[in-house]
């Protein structure tokens, strides 16, 4: 199952972003496919956090719009959005203590451990980030080479 990171939600959104074509048709590819995929929670909670602060975009989203956005994504027939259930905590820790992590890489370390959690075998994000967590694969769909 693919999962979505929060930069790629929010370039999807935002048709003022560089990316913002690339993003769309990687979520869409997802949306009108019939496997599944997921969403994190905290990465909905990040994107609405994001599309709608104003010292980020401007204008930025009006809160309407990004929850609409979010309505719109659970529509597909394929999604599910995941979040901390029981065990949560065992892959949690792991992923901090092996990492070195510190700070605000503590949140990748919640995505990544939710994702493993939920049985996730491929994360897309724009965050290199990510490459502390060996145990999960993660590709950036916007910059894939087309054959």
């Amino acid at each position: 199952m693919i999962a979505v990171d929060t930069n790629i939600l929010v370039y999807s959104h935002r048709s003022d972003s560089a990316w913002h074509q690339a993003a769309d048709a990687s979520l869409a590819s997802l949306a009108e496919s019939s496997r599944p995929w997921a969403i994190p929670w905290p990465c909905v909670h990040e994107f609405l956090a994001i599309a709608t602060h104003p010292r980020i975009f401007d204008p930025p989203s009006p809160m309407a719009d990004a929850l609409q956005q979010v309505d719109c994504w659970r529509e597909a027939p394929g999604l599910t959005f995941i979040g901390e259930s029981s065990g949560y905590w065992g892959r949690l820790r792991p992923l901090v203590e092996l990492g070195r992590i510190l700070g605000g890489r503590v949140h990748d370390a919640r995505i990544a451990a939710i994702c493993l959690q939920h049985g996730v075998t491929e994360l897309w994000s724009a965050d290199r980030d990510f490459s502390r967590f060996p145990a999960l694969r993660v590709s950036n769909p916007l910059v894939r080479t087309r054959n």
